[in-house]
């Protein structure tokens, strides 16, 4: 059950639900939510923040309106990656200080990003009341956008858990590694025991050959299916390509730094099949996105 503080936001919420729910009951028309997808894994170091950043730029490219909302709070890096120095990141809306509006950045390709910060523990560990300021204020911007990608922090804790569950969509990292494999396993089984998340699609990355990311995702599908009750769609692959360090290096995504390289193309794949897939939920219109208080 939600435990939610008797705040003036709650108020607001439920008073744009019961609107929302009234429109629909007299048969009028509503506007299209952006979907929401977290990108997450079970281990750092798998590549993960490069694909949101990669994906982010090639479905721009294919005309879609995209915000990256960099949600690795304390340590967060995608500005780095893209060689962006925002004024402003998520510590200054914590403080009161700006709007997540006013923080928002251009990136690549028109990319729109909310820059976390870096260094700064506090951010890891928000009240309550902080939490669901942030997202009353992202339910404010979906309408902008046609996607906007969650690039969570690796691992499980509460902020990651979270930030899943309150998207309508979830996308795994994982490479060919045992111990990512055995992390993403752990995250899914969390997910789906704490906060009933039934359905995650696979992203596997840093693969060397279509055979490898077949084996990994085969693997982790097989042992999911017998442990766990969920259901688990091989979304894709990017192989291995030394073009994706070359464009770390410089701060640019491989996207644009290399269109014709192999892992671009993979990302260029990514970016069509989801412009064309549906949501693996399609969840209820009156259902804002929501910072989830498990009890």
């Amino acid at each position: 059950m939600l435990n939610y503080e008797k705040t003036g936001q709650i108020i607001s919420l439920n008073q744009k639900r019961r609107q929302r729910q009234s429109m629909m009951k007299k048969g009028a028309a509503l506007p299209s939510p952006a979907r929401v997808i977290a990108i997450t894994s079970g281990k750092g170091g798998v590549g993960k923040t490069n694909i949101v950043a990669n994906l982010g730029y090639a479905l721009c490219k294919s005309g879609m309106r995209v915000l990256i909302f960099d949600a690795d709070l304390g340590l967060g890096n995608l500005d780095v990656l893209l060689g962006l120095t925002p004024q402003f990141n998520l510590s200054h809306v914590v403080e009161g200080k700006k709007k997540l509006s006013e923080i928002i950045i251009s990136g690549p390709g028109n990319l729109k990003i909310l820059p976390a910060s870096s260094g700064i523990q506090e951010l890891t560990k928000l009240t309550f009341a902080q939490k669901l300021e942030i997202f009353n204020e992202l339910n404010t911007l979906l309408s902008e956008f046609d996607i906007v990608l969650i690039d969570t922090a690796a691992g499980i804790s509460s902020n990651v858990l979270y930030f899943n569950a309150s998207a309508n969509e979830i996308m795994v990292v994982v490479t060919p590694e045992p111990t990512s494999i055995t992390d993403a396993y752990a995250l899914m089984k969390i997910l789906s025991v704490k906060y009933q998340e039934k359905h995650f699609r696979l992203i596997v990355n840093l693969a060397n050959n279509e055979k490898e990311a077949d084996d990994v995702s085969r693997q982790l599908c097989l042992v999911a299916n017998r442990f766990l009750d969920v259901s688990i769609e091989y979304f894709g692959n990017v192989l291995a390509d030394d073009k994706v360090k070359a464009g770390v290096r410089k701060q640019k995504v491989v996207s644009e730094l290399a269109p014709m390289t192999q892992a671009s193309r993979n990302f260029a794949e990514l970016a069509h099949k989801l412009v064309q897939s549906q949501p693996m939920i399609h969840r209820l219109e009156s259902r804002p996105l929501i910072w989830r208080d498990i009890v």
